[in-house]
């Protein structure tokens, strides 16, 4: 595991910050797991959440649990491994069996289509790993009782096939024993941000046939340099921290000549909503080119650039803790708690009750062009999609981002159908064309200002914090479609589209509390309206 610099000024800020964290005493004392590192309003909430430090060792319990687990699925033939979780409890997973090259579907999402689309594949062969720490998230709740009921339609004990990750004493473990579901408990001592080597990010990924001690044994080597001279997470957290520190607060992360596939997703989700509060905090930006402004850094994964950290993926996880925990330190900011998080859950709760079986309160669009129609505050003189991102684009400050949030079935392009005889690259186009996240890309090229994307509602549990807590220098575009083919959620008085739609307003209202601008577009037909989305971003 090494950390290295391509930019000088960058290297000379990182020693210098090192240098005085060592005399601080903090790279020890981290280690040892000290709680007063982050002052005293953050001592009590650190002294629960530092058990991450540990997770080389201890999670080494789990596996034989997990062995067990993974051959009596094998035995049942059961090929099909279903994750339903949030935030941390499905970004690690799904970073760990992308770069295992293992199958595994993540439902992080409220989308119908989305959820349809599991259902309908080998549910004679499928196991599902219910993971929440808390037992009560409301996205992993709905997709536990789709599938119980999908189960049970067909003829299939849900105890034979339902798998729950929990923390200790949740409401999840009690409802799971009591019916029979096979319980993995999680160290209740590591937040859901850092749990990525717990049974959170263990359990579903040894299902799906990755070798999750091997990750274990990585990540103990780079735990034996914690508190060393030589302690990557030390020079890494400096460097990130120093450089946020002096303005240069916004982190694009650069993995595209690495084998590990999608961790910067995964570090997007620890950074921001660890350091995102109290009008600071580091922005990290990923699938996005880098501008060459004086507030970004560039970190790239196994990849040449400002910050370059090098390594197995398990010591990418434990150093990329270690190092948002010394960027808190250095920026003054509490990396384990995340006060904002909970505005939008209740937003969404207040909207879905005060609705009742009656239409959710979107308002009447400012206009509507072709298959999309807008909401928000519009100058007058706008009068199309392409006036809407211009006048977005103007609207970021100096110093700020555009954040682009699509409440949307993020597998859809790829059921675009392609020519038999298509290569790669043509495939890639035809699903690219029908890709709301291609908008990253080409809103990016017409400003100097970062642009991220996030799909909803899974960004909700990780840059949702930095958006509301952060620096309010943000501008945002949210994107909704129509609902066909809805799914009920059973024991719920409302349906998965509903509380699709039901989140996204939710999470408009919290920003407009504050002042940021947003704008909601929706797609009255979800396919042309992307198509129509990409075409004017082409003619701004």
């Amino acid at each position: 595991m090494s950390v290295t610099f391509g930019d000088d000024s960058v290297a000379d800020a990182a020693a210098e910050a090192a240098r005085r964290l060592v005399e601080e005493g903090v790279p020890r004392a981290l280690a040892d797991g000290d709680a007063t590192l982050w002052g005293a309003e953050a001592q009590s909430e650190a002294a629960i959440r530092l058990g991450w430090l540990d997770l080389p060792t201890t999670s080494r319990e789990l596996l034989p649990q997990i062995g067990e687990l993974v051959e009596r699925a094998r035995a049942a033939g059961l090929e099909h491994v279903v994750l339903a979780g949030m935030g941390g409890s499905s970004l690690a997973p799904e970073v760990i069996c992308a770069s295992a090259d293992v199958p595994l579907t993540v439902l992080d999402t409220t989308d119908p289509g989305q959820v349809r689309r599991a259902l309908a594949d080998r549910l004679d062969r499928t196991i599902v790993v219910v993971s929440s720490k808390s037992g009560s998230t409301v996205e992993t709740d709905s997709h536990r009782r789709i599938y119980e009921q999908a189960f049970r339609d067909a003829g299939i004990d849900p105890a034979s096939r339902i798998v729950v990750v929990t923390d200790p004493g949740s409401p999840l473990e009690q409802s799971a024993r009591e019916a029979g579901y096979t319980v993995v408990l999680a160290d209740p001592n590591v937040g859901g941000r850092y749990s990525a080597l717990t049974a959170f990010g263990l359990v579903p990924s040894a299902l799906a046939g990755a070798d999750v001690a091997a990750l274990l044994d990585q990540a103990a080597e780079a735990r034996q340099r914690l508190g060393a001279d030589d302690d990557p997470g030390l020079l890494l957290g400096a460097a990130i921290g120093a450089a946020a520190a002096s303005g240069r607060d916004k982190l694009l992360l650069d993995d595209s000549l690495s084998g590990i596939n999608g961790l910067p997703d995964w570090i997007e989700q620890l950074i921001a909503e660890s350091t995102g509060k109290q009008g600071r905090g580091i922005l990290p930006v990923a699938g996005s080119e880098p501008n060459e402004a004086d507030d970004e850094l560039t970190a790239g994964i196994d990849t040449e650039s400002g910050v370059e950290v090098q390594g197995p993926l398990g010591a990418q996880f434990l150093i990329w803790e270690v190092a948002t925990a010394i960027a808190g330190r250095v920026l003054g900011i509490n990396p384990f708690d995340q006060p904002n998080v909970a505005e939008s859950k209740a937003n969404t709760t207040r909207i879905l009750e005060d609705a009742g079986d009656g239409p959710l309160p979107t308002g009447a669009p400012a206009l509507v062009d072709g298959p999309v129609e807008v909401y928000g505050d519009v100058p007058a003189h706008v009068k199309d999609l392409s006036g809407v991102f211009t006048e977005l684009l103007k609207d970021i400050p100096e110093r700020g981002y555009l954040a682009i949030l699509a409440y949307l079935d993020r597998e859809a392009a790829f059921d675009v159908p392609v020519p038999q005889e298509a290569s790669f690259e043509a495939i890639t186009d035809i699903w690219a064309a029908h890709d709301p996240a291609s908008l990253q890309g080409l809103l990016a090229i017409r400003t100097d200002r970062p642009v991220t994307f996030g799909w909803g509602p899974r960004y909700l549990h990780s840059t949702g914090q930095y958006h509301k807590g952060g620096p309010q220098n943000g501008v945002f575009l949210q994107i909704t479609g129509v609902v066909s083919g809805d799914l009920e959620v059973p024991g719920k008085p409302y349906t998965l589209g509903r509380l699709q739609l039901a989140q996204a307003l939710g999470d408009l209202d919290a920003l407009r509390e504050r002042g940021r601008p947003a704008v909601r577009l929706h797609l009255t037909d979800r396919e042309a309206g992307v198509r129509h989305l990409l075409a004017a971003a082409r003619e701004v």
